[in-house]
This record gives C-alpha cells, structure tokens and sequence, in this order.
C-alpha cells in the first residue's frame, strides 16, 4: 500500500475546455475537470500522455501553460504547471467554468 501524497493547493471542480501539445509535436483538444494554482486534471480523446513527460495547454481564455505529467488514471491525466497560475485568475476562471464544489485534497 502506497501513502498517499497530499497536494499543495485545493483544486477547484470545473468543465474547461483546453487544447493540449506534447514535447513530440503530437496535438489535441481536451477539457481540464479540476485546477489549482499548481496543476490541474486533463481529459483529452486521442493523446496518451505519459508520466514524466511535459505538455503545453492552453485554456479557453488564456495563454499557454507548461507542465509534467504527474499521474494516469485512465483517460486522465494529472500535470503539474510549471509556473503557478495567480490565485485571482484561478478564481476567475473557476467561476466562468464551475462545475460544481471544491474537489477535496485527497489523491483517488
């Protein structure tokens, strides 16, 4: 049994739709179903993401964001940004994008 690994920033639960490039030049559209400050959960049809691996993601509305894949689970993919996003541009796009409350800290 692993432990669990808790996360930085509590993600907030949203329907954003994203479009995602990996460092091998492969392209897709996706849509992140949580974020926070320091990464986000990514769903995308067509692109296998690997752990360790980095990607770019760009938002609806807003610029370009790095990362490294963190974790698989299925279709999903967790990645940490590069950079953290600016709290009030998270809540501004978690209130544009809500999807419902608070995902909780924990790890599934």
């Amino acid at each position: 049994m692993s432990a669990e690994i808790p996360r930085r920033a509590v993600r907030k639960s949203v329907t954003l739709p994203t479009q995602c490039r990996t460092t091998n030049g492969l392209r897709d559209v996706g849509e992140i179903s949580d974020i926070s400050t320091q990464g986000c959960c990514i769903r995308t049809d067509r692109v296998m993401f690997r752990v360790g691996s980095h990607v770019v993601i760009r938002p609806e509305g807003m610029e370009a964001l790095g990362g490294t894949v963190r974790w698989i689970a299925g279709d999903c993919a967790g990645l940490e940004f590069d950079r953290p996003i600016y709290a009030p541009m998270l809540d501004h796009l978690a209130k544009l994008h809500e999807k419902g409350e608070q995902v909780p800290v924990s790890r599934d």
